[in-house]
């Protein structure tokens, strides 16, 4: 797992650079280093690594990926104060030596830079730019990464009421669910202020196992619609290639392991499959949210009169199993709608 240490020579210099009260020092031994080859990422070539962890950090919306990610950070060594809707959520961070403070306001107000990983775009505005929301405890120097999924336009407002604080804005949605998210293993697809994007590098790096910088707000937004899309997509045909296999006397089992090898071959299907067969869709990506980002995937589509047809089939179907109560479910969850038809 990256450490933060590792990356404080090359950040510029902005308040949250200041050594927190509690600074802890990390072995030379800890220290990470992820080389990057894509030119759409940040250069992970430093030196000196300096021994102090930098900063305090803010974590905005502990649900399934946000605990994890927060657990992340807070055990390599990070200063983190949280903060949940429902506090209970927020205990078993307290009791690994997060802070906590009552509203997202207050800990924009005593961090340096605030994560937010929230369910959907109504959320994501609430807690940034609501009454007691972040952008009120935001100020010159601070910086704000949201890290939720929702649509261009939501992530501009957001990021507008930020910057008119004088603080910087990261728009930083992740692809991955909650085994990336324990396992520090999480892609992020960041846009927004370069200059913010290269001071957190070390906390991504912390959190995630890539990360692409990918210019104005609103393509990272974009790019993660766009890759969610795709997924629904090839859910819902998986899902039906499960079903038809056994209707015509196949062990759909058998199924799973010949998509494993072949050119199709995706983790999503070793790993879901065998669950999906046994009718088990423990949740790591809940249902309700994978249809909430074809939807918004198809508003995208819809903006620039792109053609997508198989996304808007696919986005009925996740509404069909919706209606059938299974929001709460894993997204694999969809193959419940299949079998409802037959």
């Amino acid at each position: 797992m990256a450490m933060c240490s590792a990356f404080c020579p090359r950040i510029p210099h902005y308040s949250f650079l200041r050594a927190a009260p509690s600074v802890r020092s990390i072995p030379p031994s800890s220290w990470p280093f992820r080389a990057s080859s894509s030119p759409a990422r940040a250069s992970s070539s430093f030196s000196s690594p300096a021994k102090e962890i930098p900063g305090r950090i803010g974590f905005l919306g502990l649900g399934i990926m946000g605990t994890p990610m927060a657990q992340n950070l807070i055990k390599a060594g990070c200063d983190v104060t949280v903060w949940n809707r429902t506090k209970s959520k927020c205990d078993s961070l307290i009791s690994l030596g997060a802070q906590y403070k009552s509203s997202p306001e207050e800990v924009a107000a005593t961090c340096d830079v605030t994560f937010a990983m929230l369910a959907d775009p109504e959320s994501a505005v609430d807690v940034a730019c609501g009454k007691h929301g972040a952008a009120n405890g935001m100020s010159p120097g601070k910086g704000y990464v949201d890290v939720s999924t929702v649509d261009g336009t939501t992530s501009k407002l957001i990021s507008g009421h930020i910057k008119g604080t004088g603080a910087l804005f990261l728009e930083a949605p992740v692809s991955g669910s909650k085994k990336p998210a324990e396992d520090g293993q999480l892609i992020f697809l960041t846009a927004g202020d370069k200059a913010l994007y290269e001071m957190v590098a070390p906390f991504l790096d912390i959190m995630g196992k890539s990360k692409f910088y990918l210019g104005d707000v609103g393509n990272g937004a974009a790019m993660k619609l766009v890759v969610n899309m795709i997924m629904g997509s090839m859910m819902a045909s998986f899902s039906e290639g499960l079903l038809l296999s056994e209707k015509v006397g196949l062990d759909p089992n058998v199924l799973v392991e010949v998509v494993s090898q072949g050119a199709i071959s995706a983790p999503m299907y070793s790993v879901k499959g065998p669950s999906m067969v046994q009718s088990q869709y423990p949740p790591a990506f809940p249902l309700k949210h994978q249809q909430k980002d074809l939807r918004l995937a198809l508003g995208l589509a819809e903006s620039v009169s792109q053609s997508t047809p198989i996304a808007a089939a696919t986005n009925e179907l996740y509404k069909v199993a919706k209606s059938h109560g299974l929001s709460d479910q894993d997204f694999s969850a969809v193959i419940e709608a299949l079998k409802a038809k037959q």
